[in-house]
């Protein structure tokens, strides 16, 4: 019986990583945590495109047009929105939940929620503080798994599969 498993393993892996600029002082910080666990897992800092988006919400367009591009083996998304005093909370959370779902069954290769919802501030600051409670940190760990088990199962009888930013700039990955 074969069993398939990612590793954090993110040799030679490009990513790509939406930022929401809307609650920075938040999403700065799971930045942070993301870029953290993609350079321990290997990954070259010049592997990583940093793409800024103004709100949560224009984030599943971006994620879905990095996602086709071929450039990158997996996309993470991060963001928060954090309820207020109107409806405006559930309709942006549930568009930008279902758009990045949307967008992941579109790309190639897989695209990670890292998008806090909390009721507070203070809530989002707890899920992007400490590297163990760190969304983004969570986020980047499940993209260098995905993308490593994409690659296990791309592969041709067991081998290593060549990557989707070498193929993309047409040289053997």
């Amino acid at each position: 019986m074969a069993t398939l498993e990612g590793k954090l393993d993110a040799k030679g892996c490009r990513f790509g990583i939406i930022v929401s600029k809307f609650n920075e002082f938040v999403t700065s910080r799971l930045l942070a945590g993301a870029m953290d666990v993609l350079v321990e897992a290997g990954t070259d800092k010049d592997a990583v495109d940093v793409v800024y988006v103004p709100g949560a919400y224009e984030i599943p367009l971006v994620a879905r047009e990095l996602g086709k591009s071929g450039r990158y083996d997996a996309v993470i998304c991060l963001g928060a929105i954090i309820r207020g005093e109107t409806p405006h909370f559930e309709f942006i959370s549930t568009e930008t939940s279902r758009g990045i779902s949307r967008a992941a069954m579109e790309a190639s290769v897989p695209v990670i929620f890292g998008v806090l919802t909390t009721d507070t501030g203070k809530q989002a600051l707890e899920r992007s503080g400490e590297p163990e409670r760190n969304r983004g940190s969570e986020a980047a760990r499940t993209a260098v798994q995905m993308a490593d088990l994409m690659r296990q199962l791309h592969a041709p009888g067991g081998k290593q599969a060549s990557k989707p930013a070498a193929r993309a700039a047409g040289r053997p990955a």
